[in-house]
């Protein structure tokens, strides 16, 4: 999962250098809610982790 955050970020960043804002925006946005879901993932994984013991 963390590699897909930093393949939308690094097109994000790269649209951004060539003038391409939508397709920025839409990458980031795209990393952004990959990005929550992975830190939702990982507390109930910890949790889940914690508990279980």
């Amino acid at each position: 999962m963390i590699r897909w955050i930093i393949i939308f970020l690094v097109i994000a960043i790269i649209a951004a250098i060539f003038g391409f804002g939508g397709i920025a925006e839409g990458a980031t946005d795209i990393a952004q809610i990959i990005f929550y879901i992975f830190l939702v993932l990982l507390v109930l994984g910890l949790l889940s982790r914690l508990f279980r013991k």
